[in-house]
């Protein structure tokens, strides 16, 4: 049994564990408000929510292994809970791949998903055994044959969703009918192994389908290697850019890949090893920041009406709201608005712009939105705001990034600590689901 998953929860800092009965996080967000003003921004993570998705992500694709993408949130509480429910992860640097195997995590249990590698990195995964691995270009497959002939290589191809926060086709990805299947024949020229097929729609897809369509190129992929090469691939690599949201369900885009795994990777006809990349949506809908109006401006016309709110807070851009840059550009306003609270639902709104507390001027985290008059010392807070916002963070200007407290109820608490030795391959639903029965039972 490998004790070390259990040993990284119990090293965790700034847990706060909660009884089984507590109420939702809104209960604590509640009183760090009434407990006063704080100086800098606060994240509030909940690990109840990371649970939760992981559970819903088995439930809504079961044939696909979710390798988490480290890059979207690599706080250690989030790191070490996956681990420990049995998640993959999507590495894309030697440091990260570094982080994931010092939690126990084994080989096997990652991709380096990055299509360009250094040759250190490449050094890095060889020395520990980490074989899969992604690659796009002619460049790129013989410098994996020269310094890592025995990696296992996943050919990633390109398909873009129409509708995305942050676009990754311009930089990566190849023509699956095209470049695709020379880049098979010339892995074959260096007798190099290519094991499958992976795309990435974008991260943050606002297209559901683009996933059912992007699985077709896949199949011509693996048929023309078949066929043309008698190669046989095994894997195939759905990539990201699930939603995570706490009002954006996944339910939409899970039927749209179990859709074309059905009608292009039929269970009964391809023993075909299937895993995904999410990042946000494990990770969106997990934390919820608290910044405090730090200062603020009333614009007024000639006649002295209120043209414009502004209030300057102390998280921005170029802080963890970085996110919201990609929000703005695609219009999807809604989420780029602070959430208004139950005690200012009536009250009269103002068109308000909230800058970031750094002196660049493009620190706007919303501009001309309708929000309810605040005042100097009190806190907005936002949701959905783990993906991207830490690891995008800087501390430009001397502004510290958030501290982070985690929250998690007594039963998600033992659960874990209960199931950190088992074999990652055994947490499938049907094992959770055996933990969660007998729990119930036992609390009755």
């Amino acid at each position: 049994m490998d004790t070390r998953q259990d040993i990284n929860l119990s090293k965790l800092k700034n847990v706060t564990v909660r009884p089984t009965s507590a109420g939702s996080l809104e209960e604590v967000v509640q009183g760090i408000i009434d407990g006063g003003t704080r100086e800098h921004p606060l994240h509030l993570l909940d690990l109840d929510d990371l649970v939760g998705k992981h559970l819903i992500w088995l439930k809504s694709m079961p044939r696909v292994t979710p390798f988490y993408a480290v890059k979207c949130n690599d706080d250690p509480a989030i790191l070490a809970t996956l681990a420990t429910l049995g998640t993959g992860f999507d590495c894309a640097s030697e440091a990260e791949m570094r982080t994931i195997l010092s939690l126990g995590v084994t080989p096997d249990r990652i991709i380096f998903a990055h299509p360009i590698k250094s040759v250190q990195a490449l050094a890095f995964a060889k020395a520990h055994g980490i074989r899969r691995m992604t690659f796009d270009n002619e460049c790129e497959l013989e410098k994996v044959a020269r310094e890592y002939p025995d990696a296992e290589l996943v050919l990633r191809i390109r398909h873009d969703s129409d509708r995305v926060l942050i676009a990754l086709g311009k930089k990566f990805g190849c023509d699956a009918r095209g470049d695709g299947r020379r880049l098979l024949a010339r892995a074959q020229e260096l007798s190099v192994t290519v094991i499958g097929v992976s795309f990435h729609v974008g991260c943050g897809s606002l297209d559901a389908d683009c996933f059912y369509h992007a699985i077709a190129p896949a199949r011509s992929v693996f048929d023309y290697a078949r066929d043309e090469l008698g190669m046989r691939l095994w894997l195939l690599d759905v990539g990201g850019g699930f939603p995570g949201d706490n009002d954006k369900p996944i339910d939409e885009y899970a039927q749209a890949v179990s859709r074309g795994l059905q009608e292009f990777f039929p269970p009964n006809e391809d023993t075909v090893y299937v895993l995904g990349e999410p990042g946000r949506f494990y990770v969106g809908s997990a934390v919820t920041l608290l910044t405090t109006v730090q200062g603020k401006k009333v614009v007024r016309d000639d006649a002295d009406n209120v043209q414009q709110m502004m209030y300057y807070i102390n998280d921005g851009v170029f802080g963890t709201l970085f996110d919201w840059l990609s929000l703005r550009e695609i219009k999807d306003l809604k989420r780029a608005v602070p959430l208004v609270r139950s005690e200012r639902q009536h009250d009269r709104t103002f068109p308000t712009t909230i800058w970031g507390p750094t002196c660049d001027s493009t620190d706007i985290v919303c501009e001309d939105v309708e929000y309810p008059e605040h005042h100097i010392g009190d806190y907005i807070v936002f949701e959905n705001l783990g993906a991207y916002g830490m690891t995008f963070a800087t501390n430009f200007n001397g502004f510290p990034k958030p501290t982070v407290q985690m929250y998690v109820k007594e039963d998600t608490w033992a659960m874990l600590h209960l199931i950190a030795g088992t074999d990652w391959k055994q947490k499938t639903l049907t094992f959770f689901e055996s933990i969660l029965g007998n729990r119930a039972h036992q609390q009755r």
